[in-house]
């Protein structure tokens, strides 16, 4: 590993490699053993970062923003991979935004704002970046982001660059084609319309306002931890099934709104994975509904 540490730190710098990294510090839940190697490439040096872990065997996880995240306590083998504040570039070209996967859907969404472009209120609150949107079409509100994307580049196991339309993306709840695909999302480009810079702002100042009375915001979590079962509501068959405010250590099922699983005071993955498996065989049992999460497992647990 040192030899391969050694390798990255030429390709992207000492101060952007970290050995043994916690990963609590990069995710949403504030949990998460460390990471043998981390590092935070750009988008210039990631096609010879990712050469170089497969030249050397080494494992490689990507990651965003961590906001869709449960990493294991014993933490990541190999090299993880943040796509973040060194691709975060975004642009305005007309009715578009191009916007590289590090940036931050609250910061493109601002800047859509600004321009007086409208279509994005819904992606103001989540807490993502566009990489992991893209890999999971992110929703809130009645938006999705297939509802606004236009095309997507990304970076194939090959090492070839494509550039794939909205149809391409194959784009369904929760889910897009690029993780089945193995391809590396390295930018979206968004079409928007014209509107009204302080209409844009009060209608996401209105859906602030209604996230922070029925999310519960203050603890740290991965937002809404089920996927929505059709023809359901996750968070209401969790509280119809006598699940809120059930703890383990410190991870607890949010009284405020049951869809969440939160941090309450400092949780192990181990406690939130327990809550999250007590969950669901207990809604099962009840009512029948398997719930699948939107978070995602990492590590050995």
């Amino acid at each position: 590993m040192e030899q391969v540490q050694r390798e990255l730190e030429e390709i992207v710098g000492k101060e952007r490699v970290f050995r043994n990294e916690p990963m609590e510090r990069h995710t949403t839940f504030r949990v998460g053993g460390p990471a043998d190697l981390y590092l935070t490439p750009s988008k210039e040096e990631l096609p010879a970062v990712l050469a170089a872990l497969a030249g050397h065997r080494v494992q490689r996880t990507v990651i965003g923003n961590g906001s869709n995240l449960l990493v294991s306590d014993r933490g990541i083998r190999g090299a993880v991979i943040e796509i973040g504040r060194q691709m975060a570039e975004a642009s305005v070209e007309g009715e578009v935004i191009r916007a590289q996967a590090g940036a931050l859907l609250s910061s493109v969404a601002g800047i859509a704002c600004r321009a007086g472009l409208s279509g994005m209120e819904f992606a103001a609150g989540i807490p993502g970046s566009v990489g992991g949107a893209m890999v999971m079409n992110a929703g809130a509100y009645g938006g999705e982001m297939k509802d606004i994307t236009e095309a997507v580049t990304v970076l194939a196991p090959d090492g070839s660059l494509l550039r794939l339309s909205a149809e391409e993306m194959a784009f369904a709840y929760r889910r897009s084609c690029i993780e089945e695909n193995g391809y590396l999302a390295l930018e979206a480009e968004f079409r928007l319309k014209r509107g009204e810079p302080d209409a844009i702002r009060r209608n996401m100042e209105e859906l602030k306002e209604r996230r922070l009375a029925k999310q519960p915001l203050n603890y740290p979590s991965a937002g809404s931890t089920f996927r929505r079962p059709k023809g359901y509501f996750a968070g209401k068959l969790i509280m119809e099934a006598g699940l809120a405010g059930y703890a383990v250590g410190g991870a607890e099922v949010s009284a405020k709104h049951c869809g969440f699983v939160i941090n309450r005071d400092g949780a192990s993955a181990a406690d939130i994975l327990a809550v999250i498996r007590h969950v669901q065989e207990t809604v099962f049992a009840q009512s029948g509904v398997a719930l699948q999460t939107e978070v995602k497992l990492l590590g050995e647990f």
